[in-house]
């Protein structure tokens, strides 16, 4: 049995489409933890067949009732909104419910595998390094609330792994996955945190001009800050080959390894749409201006040194996979 904590959401319900495909063929079934609420979210789960499907309330009761059953546990639910204030709320999600289950799975040798955030870089100083010595983690400053318990789980996990002398101090397999700016398909319950791809398609679409902010920097053109994009089928590619690699354990970037532009991005859909560019900028919102990003790009070295042979998806072709496949289609359900 493999559990999939937020397993309804984005990035866990693309892991989930492809671990119901394994189990459909004889692999171990599938239990996703997660709240459905009163939206379509429960659309990013319903082409696949699951064995069960709970609460986080239920979850700990549920871990122990199934112990010798379950082989790994993929935990990639948490309050991801960056905007997010009431930090008591947020450290409960991310911080204390992530240490409920590294001890669970440190007292019962059970494997797993979490979803960290690139947001633990807060704005890049510090450059984007997956360094897993404690004072090169002490060196990151986070921006946000979110950011920060994503980093302190971090901290706190490799922290206790550096103390591991014991057989029973750790679980026999962990790692921690930044994950940079991911698209794709069942992301379209996150409002206002979609990315730009999912925000851009529908106004492309309807014949408007995208709208991307301009540059406040000399020397950075209009639409020309830069992130990691990710095709969240890239990311499902690294956990699955965690998932069969049981050896390696450690925190590491789930990017790219190469910057692009806005712009790129917005004429990728352009392109994938059939209709020629048409981009409008305006002024970055005085709010977050002087927090802003212009720079985002993932350190490869850590995954690949540890042998992950996985390659990942041009912007190109994910942005017209995502929108010839999904935003573009009559169901654009994964």
């Amino acid at each position: 049995m493999i559990v999939v904590t937020g397993g309804a959401g984005f990035i866990g319900s693309n892991l989930v489409a492809a671990l119901a495909a394994d189990a459909s063929q004889g692999g171990p079934d599938v239990v996703v933890v997660d709240r459905l609420g009163t939206d379509d979210k429960w659309r990013n789960l319903a082409k696949h067949e699951i064995a069960d499907l709970i609460t986080p309330e239920e979850l700990l009761p549920f871990l122990d009732a199934h112990q010798k059953q379950i082989q790994l546990i993929y935990h990639l639910g948490a309050s991801s909104s960056t905007t997010e204030t009431d930090v008591d709320f947020i450290m409960a999600q991310n911080f204390r419910l992530s240490m409920d289950l590294w001890q669970w799975c440190s007292r019962n040798q059970t494997r797993f595998i979490y979803a960290s955030s690139a947001a633990t870089y807060g704005d890049g100083d510090q450059g984007f390094d997956d360094d897993n010595e404690l004072a090169a983690l002490a060196a990151l400053k986070p921006l946000n609330p979110y950011g920060w318990s994503k980093h302190l789980f971090d901290r706190r996990v490799l922290r206790l792994s550096s103390r591991g002398s014991q057989q029973t101090a750790t679980p026999p397999q962990w790692a921690g996955l930044k994950f940079f700016n991911v698209y794709g398909p069942n992301e379209y319950h996150k409002a206002g945190q979609k990315s730009v791809v999912a925000h851009l398609h529908p106004k492309i679409a309807a014949g408007k001009p995208a709208v991307l902010f301009k540059s406040h920097r000399n020397g950075i053109p209009d639409g020309g800050q830069m992130r990691d994009f990710i095709w969240v089928g890239d990311c499902v590619d690294v956990m699955l080959w965690l998932r069969d690699t049981p050896t390696v354990s450690g925190v590491f970037n789930v990017g790219t390894g190469k910057a692009r532009s806005f712009a790129d991005l917005a004429n990728a859909v352009f392109a994938a749409t059939g209709l020629p560019p048409q981009i409008d900028y305006i002024d970055t919102p005085e709010a977050i201006r002087d927090k802003y990003q212009y720079f985002t790009e993932a350190s490869m070295t850590r995954l690949r040194s540890a042998g992950y042979p996985g390659q990942f998806t041009t912007l190109e072709a994910g942005v017209e996979r995502y929108v010839r496949g999904f935003l573009g289609a009559d169901d654009p359900y994964l």
